[in-house]
């Protein structure tokens, strides 16, 4: 499994909030291009970067924040927050974005997305985060009428990358992640999985490394990269053992 380390972009800092409320922002970090050059001295394979601005807003928001970042690595960057059309899609992929994600659009204009995975095979993932089941979309401002799993099976066949299931009432809370109904999703579906929220500690990545060999592809942490409680280097080791 990779490690994704994450960087929330909230005007133009590394931020985490919890449980996706843009009020509860703590800044970790006011140089970001510097946050994730450290994170590739220290090993990264991939970095997992969203647009907490432009997930609200609809559009890119710190799309001068995501230039920098992307001028300071050579690791392969998954870009979330404010993608919601093709032209933003093909802008992100032509500056040197590896894959996009998009979320909120695959609830609105399911149709877009699975345009868009045919026309940039391997480069979109699914970004599906979940409230007590359901799908949450602009910003996890609103809730759809759809459950997380449902919403995944219909791009079942569209050729999505990856799919990064969050459960939202974990993320930030430093509270362990829903393993459970991550694999549930991963068994669900044939797209690759990734799990993001609430992963707090070495011991919760090797938790969710025994409950899911063989079933996800990754695992996304920030506020435990952050506050210490998980080592960079330490964690892409770990995953990356073979079970």
């Amino acid at each position: 499994m990779i490690f994704f380390p994450a960087i929330d972009l909230k005007d133009g800092q590394c931020v985490r909030l919890l449980r996706g409320d843009m009020d509860q922002a703590t800044v970790f970090n006011d140089d970001p291009a510097a946050q994730a050059a450290l994170f590739e001295q220290n090993g990264s394979q991939w970095l997992h970067l969203v647009d907490l601005n432009g997930a609200f807003e609809g559009r890119p928001v710190n799309g001068a924040a995501v230039e920098v970042i992307l001028a300071a690595l050579t690791i392969p960057v998954e870009l979330g927050g404010g993608i919601r059309d093709e032209a933003t899609i093909a802008m992100w992929l032509e500056k040197g974005v590896e894959r996009v994600i998009l979320g909120t659009v695959a609830v609105r204009d399911p149709e877009l997305v699975k345009a868009a995975c045919k026309r940039h095979p391997g480069r979109v993932a699914l970004g599906i985060d979940a409230r007590d089941g359901l799908v949450a979309v602009e910003g996890w401002a609103e809730t759809a009428e759809i459950t997380a799993i449902d919403l995944a099976r219909r791009f079942q066949d569209a050729g999505a990358a990856a799919l990064i299931y969050t459960d939202i009432s974990r993320d930030g809370a430093m509270q362990g992640p829903n393993i459970e109904a991550t694999i549930a999703m991963a068994e669900a579906v044939e797209i690759p999985v990734i799990l993001s929220g609430g992963v707090s500690s070495m011991d919760d990545l090797r938790a969710v490394k025994a409950a899911a060999t063989g079933k996800l592809e990754g695992v996304i942490s920030g506020r435990a990269v952050y506050d210490g409680r998980i080592d960079v280097t330490a964690a892409v080791a770990l995953l990356g053992e073979a079970a």
